[in-house]
């Protein structure tokens, strides 16, 4: 009924030109106050013009106003009008109405909700994010704090630990046979989506950062006991907002990588590296798999240096894990940069 109401008004008058407009000519009693603050929630009122916090302050008052205008028209009252045709300047020939304006409203307030409010609103009224997504402002930022994007958490060895991040759609928690809490959640990164478990003391500790629509960054395991599906087990999360400088320096290096991937170099002192350090090197770059050439710089005993470039099947992405890692396998003295 609401919506027969709505493209009836619409049909008979043309596009609505404001709230005010909308409540008058659009049966208020198919159209109730809870359908038109969705209406405004989800921006259905954007060619309007108004926005949607000013809307939503006078919605009461612009619901009333139309309620009054659609109780005169039906009692009759101004029918006495409706008769005569002044044929003034503003005629358009409807009769009186044309040569009188339509009734003054009070101008909407031009106060908005921040943009995370926007968002909130917009999911609580159809349950989508209409105007961005809440990980598009700050993808750059989290892509420098993981290591391993959902899309490629498929192709990662099982009980891999990695660290991913992005947005909780999904969240449920339960008890096991054992009485213990467990939680089963979605993540999403705009690029792939898996399911995380949370259990026991994980879950005590982090439930507060993996409640729907928080943008988290989590670390854990890869799982694949299951032949035709990847989940990660999470030891730890903890939530991501990212600072604005942090977003643009993030975006800086986004788009200087778009350019073509830099080398990473690292500069290691050769004595008295212990003799898994290469195995145990080329097992470790193999873990995180990238665009970015590896150049080995070696310090030798003898002074001379030497410089060694690892082949394609060595390249890499170079996240802060892989250098804390690096740092693990080389030694401290170990030089990183890209």
């Amino acid at each position: 009924a609401a919506v027969e109401a709505i493209k009836a008004g619409r049909q008979e008058g043309g596009p609505f030109q404001s709230l005010w407009d909308f409540c008058a000519r659009v049966d208020c009693r198919s159209v109730n106050k809870k359908a038109i603050e969705a209406l405004i929630k989800c921006g259905a009122f954007g060619s309007t013009g108004a926005t949607r916090k000013g809307m939503l302050m006078v919605l009461e008052q612009a619901q009333g106003a139309g309620q009054k205008a659609q109780q005169d028209l039906e009692i009759g009252q101004g029918s006495i009008f409706d008769s005569l045709d002044f044929g003034g300047a503003g005629d358009t020939g409807n009769g009186a109405f044309g040569a009188f304006a339509a009734p003054a409203h009070p101008p909407i307030p031009a106060e908005e909700f921040d943009q995370p409010e926007l968002l909130a609103i917009e999911k609580e009224s159809i349950g989508l994010f209409i105007s961005a997504h809440p990980l598009k402002q700050v993808r750059e930022a989290l892509r420098e704090v993981v290591d391993c994007p959902l899309s490629d958490l498929a192709q990662r060895k099982d009980k891999d630990w990695v660290s991913a991040g992005g947005i909780i759609t999904a969240a449920k928690k339960i008890r096991t046979r054992n009485g213990e809490h467990m939680m089963f959640a979605t993540l999403d990164d705009l690029e792939g989506s898996v399911e995380i478990l949370v259990f026991g003391k994980a879950l005590a500790e982090y439930e507060g950062a993996l409640g729907v629509d928080s943008v988290v960054v989590v670390r854990g395991r890869v799982d694949h006991k299951d032949a035709d599906k990847t989940c990660l087990v999470v030891q730890s999360a903890e939530p991501f907002a990212p600072t604005p400088e942090e977003i643009e320096r993030a975006r800086e290096v986004a788009a200087t990588r778009r350019v073509g991937p830099l080398p990473l170099h690292v500069r290691v002192v050769a004595t008295g590296l212990p003799e898994t350090a290469i195995s145990d090197l080329k097992h470790l770059l193999a873990n995180f798999p990238g665009e970015s050439e590896v150049v080995l710089e070696f310090q030798m005993s003898s002074g001379d240096p030497l410089t060694l470039r690892l082949g394609p099947s060595y390249r890499v992405q170079p996240t802060p894990t892989l250098r804390a890692e690096l740092e693990n396998v080389l030694g401290p003295a170990a030089l990183i940069a890209v």
